[in-house]
């Protein structure tokens, strides 16, 4: 699924930020993403959706090497891939519909089946009641989640995650966390970075430590508290057509 052979990136001036590291998640894998700020955890997801290039090394997306993708493919390749942000990345002056179908808009799917994609995946995060509300109306919790179901409305086969609870009280970390177990349990191979060795000690899973840009450990953990997951919540809701509320059209923009 992900395979990174002896993967090293040095920016301008010499500053290494991976340094000959080498590694294979499977698919339907968990895999935590680990290591001090700085140590190159960003820089290793950025490149698994080709936002960064190695400077020398080879990295397999799903058995296609993905420095050779030609810039014209890469939205082809991130169709495939889900990736949830520390700070959210919402657009504030839309609603959470049109957030989170951004990318069934620009595939160029029609509104219905929008509609039924959004509620479908707002559901899964349970937040299908805000489908019309705009994000700065959401707590920082729900935004995440809004994060969420916009990395996961089109089913991708690979979900990333950048510090998804950095921002989060603890509570609501934990209520994050588990949502991604629960993405998981549907077969979807998920790479969350984070610096919280306690949720990890508690979690468990495979987790990979970066240390000064390099592979320092590669391990399984049994979790000391692992949290209990509902299989019937990793599946995505069917809801009947006539039951999915329509988006309230944005309002008009009047001249300023």
């Amino acid at each position: 699924m992900i395979q990174f052979f002896h993967v090293s990136k040095k920016y301008p001036g010499g500053q290494a930020a991976l340094d000959e590291v080498t590694f294979d998640i499977p698919r339907g894998q968990f895999v935590f993403l680990t290591g001090a700020s700085g140590a190159g955890k960003t820089t290793l997801l950025r490149m698994i959706f080709r936002e960064e290039v190695p400077t020398s090394g080879q990295i397999l997306v799903n058995g296609r090497n993905v420095s050779a993708i030609p810039r014209s493919k890469i939205p082809y390749l991130r169709r495939t891939i889900g990736v949830v942000f520390q700070d959210f990345r919402l657009i504030a002056r839309k609603t959470i519909f049109e957030n989170v179908t951004y990318l069934p808009q620009v595939l160029g799917v029609d509104l219905q089946e929008q509609k039924k994609l959004a509620y479908q995946a707002l559901r899964r995060v349970g937040l299908a009641h805000r489908l019309n509300a705009f994000p700065p109306e959401l707590s920082g919790g729900e935004q995440q989640r809004v994060a969420i179901a916009r990395a996961l409305i089109n089913d991708p086969d690979i979900l990333i995650a950048d510090e998804p609870t950095g921002n989060l009280d603890p509570d609501l970390s934990r209520e994050i966390l588990r949502l991604f177990l629960e993405v998981n349990l549907r077969g979807t191979t998920v790479i969350l970075a984070t610096h919280d060795r306690d949720t990890i000690q508690r979690v468990g899973r495979r987790v990979l430590t970066l240390d000064h840009g390099r592979l320092a450990n590669d391990q399984e953990l049994i979790g000391t508290d692992p949290p209990a997951l509902d299989p019937l919540a990793a599946e995505a809701p069917q809801v009947p057509e006539e039951l999915i509320p329509a988006p309230e059209p944005p309002p008009e923009e009047t001249a300023g």
